[in-house]
């Protein structure tokens, strides 16, 4: 492949993927609630956080805005994924940080489930 055939590709890749980035909204933990079924970036301060490695699935509890029981948005890592992540609920403690991913509700309180590192971003 030639030079300039590269770069076209490349170019038209990059574009092609702006609508998807364009689509995400960035939202407070207390907007969540109200685009429940919907992809988006929510972004707060991590107040409290929780391993549970004894319950089913050992999942990990990152709180924003509002510490647990009283929490408006969780980030919820399973056991499954937290090896990608070292120890969350040190690493993300106290920090401000967004998450994007599909937003979903737990009894009442949205979150969204963290599979991969790059879905928690830290803010300065």
């Amino acid at each position: 492949m030639d030079a300039r055939r590269f770069l076209l590709l490349l170019a038209l890749s990059f574009f092609a993927t702006l609508p998807i980035h364009a689509q995400t909204k960035k939202l407070t933990t207390a907007e969540a609630k109200d685009h429940v079924g919907e992809r988006a970036t929510v972004c707060g301060q991590v107040v409290s956080t929780r391993y549970a490695d004894g319950s089913k699935g050992q999942p990990t509890f990152l709180n924003l805005d509002k510490p647990h029981p009283n929490e408006i948005f969780t980030i919820l890592i399973w056991g499954e994924d937290r090896p990608k992540f070292g120890e969350p609920e040190i690493t993300y403690r106290y920090k401000r940080v967004c998450a994007t991913g599909l937003i979903k509700s737990y009894r009442g309180t949205p979150e969204i489930e963290a599979s991969e590192p790059t879905q928690i971003e830290l803010q300065k």
